[in-house]
């Protein structure tokens, strides 16, 4: 049993992580467009997932005063101003078309940056923050009023029926002069968040089958002794986790499995540290308080020939357990983002790595490392970039924990109940 002083410094761990996170977002948002960058790489593009997260940031930064909240509104505002007026067209040099937005934009002119897909999920995210904002920003004011305007008419606009392609399911993307990209969104992923906004759209919303086809791609699997729909991942039980409350709360296939997503998440989690513990393949660093894997940088396909074993690297890609793939990489803010789900197992992990950064054993926060690979003499390969999408779930999934603020805006949303009652969401708080 934890003493008072225990939670005290708990909390204060939990502030200090919280607000390093936020500090991407001050630094790294442009003054003129709002958007933020991908990652802090110089001349990086901005990042449209990590833009609508930043939104949610500002929010929980201004809910527990670290920003005041008139600064967290100029800054939403800015945001919200250039994305309603960025130029949505056909056009290979345009912001979005039909309401979405390029994965990948300039930070300056807000113009598809890299050749980049019109990216539905990377919108889903988008709108997500965008939708917190509305709710968060609830004072009868002018300028809180002109949010709450901005954030109804950008969700409003996606065409999220144009996206399905003549389709039950959703396409990845769309890139001009080639039209739709040859994926869809099936089987549990990320998309959850992505259906259910789509579900819930008064303009140009989905029809329930929609979603009952994504459900047809489901696995579910027994793992060290956990039933739970499999995603290897970490992220993939987190991303719409950011969002919506799914505690209590059950759609037809999770109601014939006799638990919520929230508790599949948290099954996830202990899945995944106990792989580390297990660390079948025999890499350096993986154990109880050193675990999370997820999509992440790597350090680049090559092989190594390291105590008689082969060893193969990846690039960025979305490393899993236990099937991989793993290459040894793993990163803490993956497991950071689980706090909600096993803060018992969770706790210790943040605390492991607060002391360790101390002694500069941990890279910054929010990259992610490799012990096992050797570079000439030193051992370890670490990533130099600080990533959006990896700073956001810290703020907001450390906030769900602490306080649940963000849960708590969009259980009031219309279109998010609306979305989960088409998609057959029901018990709980619904």
């Amino acid at each position: 049993m934890g003493t008072v002083s225990d939670a005290i410094a708990d909390d204060e761990m939990l502030d200090k992580f919280q607000r390093d996170a936020l500090d991407y977002f001050v630094r790294h948002a442009d003054p003129v467009t709002g958007l933020v960058a991908d990652r802090d790489r110089p001349g990086s593009p901005a990042s449209i997932a990590a833009t609508g997260m930043g939104l949610a940031v500002y929010a929980v930064a201004a809910e527990r005063g670290w920003i005041g909240r008139e600064e967290a509104g100029r800054r939403t505002r800015t945001t919200l101003r250039f994305l309603m007026n960025s130029h949505q067209g056909a056009e290979p040099d345009a912001s979005g078309h039909r309401g979405f937005f390029y994965h990948f934009l300039d930070m300056r002119t807000g113009q598809r940056a890299w050749k980049s897909e019109l990216s539905t999920i990377d919108t889903a995210l988008l709108m997500a923050g965008v939708l917190v904002s509305g709710r968060y920003f609830d004072r009868d004011r002018e300028d809180e009023a002109e949010i709450r305007k901005l954030a109804d008419q950008l969700y409003r606009r996606v065409d999220w029926r144009w996206a399905l392609n003549g389709g039950a399911l959703v396409c990845h993307g769309w890139k001009p002069g080639k039209g739709f990209l040859p994926y869809r969104w099936l089987g549990y992923d990320e998309a959850l968040i992505l259906y259910v906004l789509a579900l819930g759209s008064p303009t140009y919303g989905i029809e329930p089958e929609c979603y009952s086809a994504w459900l047809t791609g489901y696995r579910w699997k027994t793992i060290y002794g956990h039933e739970f729909v499999y995603a290897g991942p970490l992220f993939i039980h987190q991303f719409s986790h950011m969002w919506i409350d799914f505690r209590g709360i059950r759609d037809a296939f999770m109601h014939g499995r006799g638990l919520d997503y929230f508790e599949n998440s948290r099954r996830a989690t202990f899945v995944q540290r106990e792989y580390a513990m297990r660390n079948p393949r025999g890499f350096d660093g993986y154990g109880q308080n050193s675990w999370g894997l997820t999509a992440s940088d790597g350090p680049g396909r090559q092989r190594q020939q390291i105590d008689g074993t082969t060893r193969s690297y990846f690039d960025y890609c979305a490393r899993g357990v236990p099937f991989g793939p793993d290459d040894g990489t793993f990163s803490p803010w993956a497991a950071f983002a689980s706090l909600p789900f096993a803060p018992e197992i969770v706790l210790p992990t943040i605390r492991h790595v607060h002391a360790s950064e101390r002694t500069g054993d941990v890279p910054l926060l929010g990259a992610s490392f490799n012990r096992t690979f050797r570079t000439g003499s030193e051992d370890g390969w670490f990533s130099t970039d600080q990533v959006g999408i990896n700073q956001g779930p810290i703020v907001v999934m450390f906030e769900n924990h602490r306080s649940g603020l963000i849960w708590r805006l969009l259980r009031g949303c219309s279109y998010i109940v609306d979305g989960l009652r088409s998609a057959r969401f029901s018990a709980g708080w619904l």
